[in-house]
Order: C-alpha cells, then structure tokens, then sequence
C-alpha cells in the first residue's frame, strides 16, 4: 500500500520578513523575494500529486499555496489557524532593533528564541507546540480518510515545531532551526 505524504513548507518571504519585523498574526503581504520564493516550492512540488491542501487565515499563507496549486487540480482546501506563525503580541510590527533598544538583548533573546518565554501577550514555542501537536494529531486522521499527499502551506514557527514533534528533535535543536522559505519537508504517513 502507497504511503500518503505531507509537504511542509513556509510562506514566501514577507515584507516584515525583509525589514527584520517580528511578523506573528500580522497580516504582511509577499515581497518579490517572496513570491518567487513561492514559485520555487510550487516546482519543488508540481509532480507530487496534492489532493489536499491546508493554509492558515494568512494571506502569505494562501498566497503562497496559490502558486504551489497552479500545478495541481481538484485539490481539498483546508484552512486551519493551528499553523499560524507564532503571535508575538506585544512586539508584533516592531522591528527587532527596536525591541533590543527598547528592552535589551536579554529580554529580546529570551522572547525570540527560548522555548518557554512569551513576549507581553505573545505566546511562547511550548504554546505553538500545543496547538501544532493538536493539528498533527487530526491531519492524521485526514491522511488516513484521503489517502492523497497533502500540501501545507505554514509559517516558520510552527513549521519548527511541527518538525520538533515529528523528528524527535530536542528543545536545544529546535529553538536553533532555520527554516528556509523555499525548502520542502517531506513526511510519510
């Protein structure tokens, strides 16, 4: 029996991206940079063969799936917030020059990269795991009644802990990841 499987990846990059902003919930379009970004995922993946595709409420999540759909018909949209970027709350908009300014490198280092700090009313990696474990527990209730691959369309943060529960990685490696906006993670289901 033929393996259904999943193909991660992150939007395209945003304005905020190139202009060093924490992004979270904000709505930022794709740059240039992004939408070819975009376009090379949508290469990436153009004989994969999609029958689902899951998005968040984000336009650079859409926008981005968009151009990976182009390749591919009668696909299954599913919207679903659980792989929303990180919100930042309080720093969302700002760039990071201006939170180190404003509050100093221990604060911004601990609010950008430790696993169990919020920035002010943001929320921490542990609080993205919650929602992303909960997410992969219902897509593989999705890959089983499909049986097609599925294509998602997510955001930096939860794409680092979505990897962190799939890849067994620890809490050292994960707040350490990179992950590219023109890169594919495959998994099999």
């Amino acid at each position: 029996m033929k393996k259904s499987k999943v193909f991660l990846f992150r939007h395209g990059q945003t304005f905020y991206n190139r202009d060093s902003k924490f992004t979270g919930w904000v709505d930022s379009d794709l740059s240039k940079t992004g939408k070819e970004d975009a376009e090379i995922v949508a290469l990436r993946l153009k004989n994969k063969k999609i029958g689902v595709a899951i998005h968040t409420s984000l336009s650079r999540s859409k926008d981005t799936l968009k151009e990976v759909l182009k390749f591919h018909k009668n696909v299954k949209l599913i919207e679903d917030d659980r792989m929303v970027e990180r919100n930042y709350g309080n720093l969302n908009g700002k760039t990071h020059l201006q939170v180190v300014k404003k509050s100093g490198f221990k604060k911004y280092d601990l609010w950008h990269r430790e696993f169990n700090y919020r920035p002010p009313k943001g929320e921490s990696f542990a609080d993205v795991e919650k929602r992303v474990r909960s997410f992969i527990e219902d897509l593989k209730k999705i890959v089983k009644k499909e049986k097609t691959n599925i294509a998602i369309s997510a955001h930096g943060n939860s794409i680092r802990l979505f990897r962190k529960i799939m890849e067994n990685l620890s809490i050292k490696e994960t707040c350490e990841l990179f992950i590219p906006y023109d890169q594919v993670f495959e998994y099999e289901f």
